[in-house]
C-alpha cells in the first residue's frame, strides 16, 4: 500500500497490507478492549481525549506535512485541519456526558428514562480529501461514548491513518481502542460482516456509499452516510456582490475544491449577474496554484492525476454541450496533477457542470431570472448535502434557507463549512445520518428504554 506525492509522483510511503488473518486479529482485539472500555467513566475518557487535543495543537506542523505529501492540501490549510480535530476532541471531552445523560420521559411507572450506552466497535470508512479531520470528527465522539474503533482509510492516505492510531495511544488510550486497517476496498464486505462490528460510518462518493451502505443493511447493521455534493449558492439582487463573489471563491477553490460541501454551482439573479460575474473572475484570477509548501499559493495539486483528469473531461464535456470558459479549462504543461482555477458559463441542463459534482477547482455559474427560479434550480439535484444564500436581508435569506432549500447544512452570507457544535450531514443522494453536535454523537449510540415499576 503505497501513498504518492501528487506533486512530483514520487512513493512517499510503502506499508504492508493487512492479511485476512491480520484483520480478524485487530477486530478481535478492539472487540475485547471495548468489553472494558465501555464501563470506564467520562473523566478517564475525557483526560485522555484531552490529551489527544494537546498533541494535535503541539505536532501540527510535522502532522499537517504528511497531510500535504500525501494528497497535496496547501500546507496552510493542513494546518488549519489539525487544528480543527484538536477543536472536536476538546469539545467532546468537554461536552459527552452531558451529551448522553440519562432522560427522564414520565409514566406511569415509578421511574423510565432513556439511557444511551454505546454500541460496540464501529467500523469507519473515510476518504481521502481531509485525511485526518474527517476521521477525527468520527473518532472523538465515537470514543467519548465509549465505542472502539476500526479505521479503513483512503488507500492514498496510509501515512495520515497510521499516524492517526499513534496519536491515539500516545494519548493514553488503551492500545486496541482504535485501530487502522490498512486493506482494499475488497475486504471491506469481510469486515462488516464481522460479528464484532456493530455499525458503519462512511464518508465518501456515491458509488461507495452505495455499495457500504448496502453491505451494511444486508447484514443488519446501522450506517452514517455523508457522500458527495453539488452545493448550489444564490446570489439574490440585494446581495453585496463584492463581498458575496470573494466568499463564493473561497467557497470554491478550499483544500483546491475537492471538498463535498464545496461551492459548485453558482445561481445568479439577472439584475447583478454581470456584476457579480466580473468580481468572480476577479477574485478567481488572483488564485495561484504551485508548490503547496509555499505560502503565497493559494491551492496545491489535485490528490491525483486521475482525479485531475476526470475533472478535465466533466469540463470539456459541458463546453462540447454549450458551456463557456471564462478562466482555466486546459491542463497546465507542468509536473504534478495541478488544474487551474476555473469559470464555467453558460451552464445548462445535460451537462456534467449542472448536474454532476466537480471535485476540483472549476465553477459552474448558471443565471436565472428570480428568486423563485434560483431556488428551483438549486434543488433540482440528486444532492442535498449544503447550500448558501447571499442578500442583505437576513430574514428572507433564513426563510429561504430553513423552508425552501433541500439541503442538510444551509448558510446564510457565507460559504458552507462543517463545525463541531452542529450536527452535519445530507439528505437526497449526499447520504443520511448526522455527524458533529449532539446529533451526531447520537448516531452511534443504543438508546436503551429504561422502565421501573
Amino acid at each position: 500500500m503505497k501513498s504518492v506525492n501528487p506533486v512530483t509522483g514520487e512513493v512517499i510511503h510503502s506499508f504492508e497490507p493487512h492479511s485476512s488473518k491480520g484483520v480478524e486479529k485487530i477486530i478481535n482485539s478492539v472487540d475485547k478492549t471495548w468489553h472494558h472500555w465501555k464501563n470506564t467513566s467520562f473523566f478517564h475518557r475525557s483526560q485522555m481525549m484531552q490529551n489527544l487535543a494537546s498533541l494535535l495543537k503541539s505536532q501540527r506542523d510535522e502532522l499537517a506535512k504528511i497531510i500535504t505529501f500525501e494528497m497535496g492540501k496547501v500546507y496552510r490549510e493542513a494546518k488549519a485541519e489539525i487544528e480543527k480535530c484538536a477543536l472536536a476532541c476538546d469539545y467532546y471531552a468537554v461536552n459527552a456526558e452531558s451529551f448522553l445523560q440519562n432522560e427522564t420521559i414520565a409514566t406511569e411507572a415509578s421511574l423510565s428514562y432513556v439511557a444511551f450506552r454505546p454500541m460496540g466497535t464501529i467500523l469507519a470508512v473515510m476518504p481521502w480529501n481531509f485525511p485526518f479531520w474527517q476521521v477525527f470528527r468520527f473518532l472523538a465522539p465515537a470514543l467519548m461514548a465509549g465505542n472502539t474503533a476500526v479505521l479503513k482509510h483512503a488507500s492514498n492516505v496510509p501515512g495520515c491513518a497510521m499516524a492517526i492510531e499513534g496519536l491515539v495511544r500516545e494519548a493514553g488510550f488503551p492500545e486496541n481502542v482504535f485501530r487502522t486497517l490498512l486493506i482494499g476496498s475488497r475486504q471491506v464486505e469481510s469486515v462488516i460482516n464481522h460479528p464484532a462490528i456493530k455499525a458503519v460510518s462512511l464518508t465518501g462518493s456515491v458509488p461507495a456509499g452505495r455499495a457500504v451502505a448496502g453491505l451494511a443493511g444486508k447484514a443488519l447493521k446501522k450506517s452514517v452516510m455523508e457522500l458527495g455534493g453539488n452545493d448550489p449558492y444564490i446570489i439574490l439582487k440585494d446581495a453585496d456582490v463584492a463581498r458575496s463573489a470573494q466568499i463564493c471563491v473561497s467557497g470554491r477553490l478550499l483544500n483546491a475544491g475537492q471538498s463535498c460541501i464545496g461551492a459548485k454551482r453558482f445561481i445568479v439573479v439577472s439584475d447583478v449577474y454581470n456584476t457579480f460575474l466580473e468580481h468572480f473572475v476577479d477574485f478567481m484570477s488572483l488564485a495561484t496554484f504551485g508548490d503547496p509548501f509555499e505560502k503565497e499559493m493559494t491551492i496545491g495539486p489535485m490528490a491525483s492525476l486521475n482525479l485531475r483528469n476526470t475533472l478535465h473531461e466533466q469540463v470539456k464535456d459541458s463546453i462540447s454541450k454549450g458551456a463557456e470558459v471564462l478562466l482555466g479549462g486546459e491542463i497546465p504543461y507542468r509536473k504534478g496533477a495541478y488544474y487551474p482555477p476555473t469559470i464555467l458559463v453558460n451552464v445548462a441542463p445535460g451537462m456534467p457542470a449542472y448536474h454532476e459534482e466537480l471535485f476540483g477547482p472549476a465553477a459552474s455559474v448558471i443565471k436565472v431570472e428570480d428568486e423563485e427560479e434560483a431556488v428551483k434550480i438549486a434543488n433540482d439535484s440528486v444532492f442535498g448535502l449544503g447550500a448558501a444564500i447571499f442578500t442583505k436581508n437576513k430574514s428572507k435569506g433564513q426563510n429561504i434557507a430553513e423552508m425552501q432549500l433541500e439541503a442538510g447544512c444551509c448558510f446564510v452570507n457565507d460559504f458552507v463549512k462543517s463545525d463541531p457544535r452542529l450536527p452535519f450531514g445530507g439528505i437526497k443522494q449526499s447520504g443520511y445520518g448526522r455527524e458533529l453536535g449532539i446529533y451526531g454523537m447520537r448516531e452511534f449510540v443504543n438508546m436503551k428504554t429504561v422502565v421501573v415499576k
